[in-house]
């Protein structure tokens, strides 16, 4: 019905199995959704990671948090986006792409603009930082609106192709983050600047700039969106969304993209803290946003090479070995030393592994979601919701991977427990894996 109501909006025909359909019309709009759609994704990972990159400079110009509260404003967002890609899992199907995607990319301008604001203050309350971290998730929570919109708009050829390039380099927003932030504090654009205290040497910044950056891209690609964008008519209310719960496989997928994507969330917002904590005591101790933004843009190629791949060798066996390689580098990360450091020697085995955590993390997130559509073959409308359902269940990983580690931390003196929870849930995670979709005469072969 919104289909004939609204015609600017819903596309009137959609058949992307139809070859000559495809060939014709269909990939053109497919491929263009997907450019727009995927460089206003890498700003959506860019603007929820951004409080990760900003709270390791907060103590240094002047902000009195101990390191339980830094924690914990790394953790916000992931609360937030885990909570909030819930309600995105739904949303394509009932108001779709155009009206979802540029309306989330304009909401993320509240937290960009509230965080460039306070970090000009140090008399900023906590609290007040705890809201604007949680108003941050809105970059992590429209992630389970685009790769729903992506899946339908590609055959089944092409969807593990088309969602490792868009998630792969989404991802990248991660990085952009971590990496511009120490770059694009360090002059002025807007604002008063901030004494940033560093190794007894001091400086100039404007840390403000680590958020007010992102608002002309954002009204940019808001803008862009709506003029430019178009909806596929699978339409379907929310209650009938809710049949994927009553499906066993929802909810093992949901346990291995947790593995993946919520572990590649998870450590790359905890990275830079862990740095700091563990190796920032040392004489000479690194900059933790120098070595932090590697993880997630290993993690971010991996997926985006991986993508391909799993079409090819198949989505299954590659999250199992997947599975495999983070059990065996949490086991060595817990049980070498180099998470109870007594110099500096052991940084570089650290930042090594946790690099390659990483990387098996990126080839998770594209193997798991060439699986999802494939497990839910018989339903395009369920597999798209599976990925959206999934998506935000593993959007918690900051959250919980920065609260645990942080309160692990707190208690232990190191995060040595926490690695071996970890551990042991990976395991359960690569059995179910292993059981229902690759070993021989298993359920769903994917």
């Amino acid at each position: 019905m919104m289909a004939k109501t609204h015609p600017s909006t819903w596309l009137t025909r959609w058949e992307p199995e139809n070859e000559q359909f495809w060939e014709s019309e269909g990939k053109r709009i497919a491929w263009r959704t997907l450019t727009i759609t995927t460089i206003s994704l890498v700003l959506s990972f860019a603007t929820w990671f951004m409080m990760s990159a900003i709270v390791v400079r907060l103590p240094q110009v002047g902000f009195r948090f101990d390191t339980m509260q830094l924690f914990w404003l790394a953790a916000m967002p992931g609360l937030a986006g885990g909570s909030l890609r819930i309600i995105h899992a739904f949303l394509i199907p009932i108001f779709g792409t155009r009206h979802v995607i540029s309306i989330s990319t304009l909401l993320k301008l509240i937290p960009c603009v509230g965080i460039g604001i306070a970090v000009m203050t140090p008399e900023t309350p906590f609290w007040v930082f705890l809201v604007l971290g949680l108003l941050a998730g809105f970059g992590g929570g429209d992630f389970s609106s685009h790769m729903p919109s992506t899946s339908v708009f590609f055959p089944k050829r092409l969807q593990g192709t088309a969602l490792g390039i868009q998630a792969g380099i989404g991802n990248f927003g991660v990085s952009l983050a971590q990496f511009a932030s120490p770059w694009i504090i360090g002059f002025a654009v807007i604002g008063t600047s901030q004494t940033l205290v560093k190794g007894g040497a001091s400086s100039q910044v404007w840390l403000q700039n680590a958020a007010l950056w992102y608002v002309p891209l954002l009204l940019l690609l808001g803008v862009l969106g709506w003029f430019s964008l178009r909806s596929v008519p699978v339409l379907a209310s929310f209650k009938e969304q809710l049949d994927i719960f009553n499906n066993k496989h929802t909810w093992f997928c949901t346990i291995t993209y947790v593995m993946t994507f919520g572990s590649f969330s998870g450590f790359s917002a905890a990275f830079p803290l862990l740095i700091k904590t563990l190796y920032g005591n040392f004489p000479g101790a690194p900059d933790p946003l120098t070595y932090a933004f590697l993880g997630p843009l290993v993690g971010s190629l991996a997926r985006t090479g991986a993508g391909p791949i799993s079409d090819k060798v198949g989505g299954g066996i590659m999250t199992h070995l997947s599975g495999i390689g983070l059990i065996l580098c949490v086991a060595v990360m817990a049980f070498t030393g180099l998470l109870t450091p007594t110099s500096l020697d052991r940084f570089p085995y650290f930042v090594a592994l946790m690099l390659l955590i990483f990387l098996l993390t990126g080839v998770g997130n594209a193997s798991t979601f060439r699986q999802f559509p494939i497990i839910f073959s018989h339903s395009p409308r369920q597999g798209a919701g599976v990925i959206g359902w999934t998506a935000a269940v593993a959007a918690y990983g900051p959250f919980l991977f920065a609260t645990l580690i942080g309160t692990v931390i707190t208690r232990f003196g190191s995060p040595i427990p926490f690695f071996i929870g970890i551990g042991a849930y990976y395991i359960v995670a690569t059995a179910i894996n292993w059981w229902y979709y690759t070993r021989k005469g298993c359920e769903k072969p994917s």
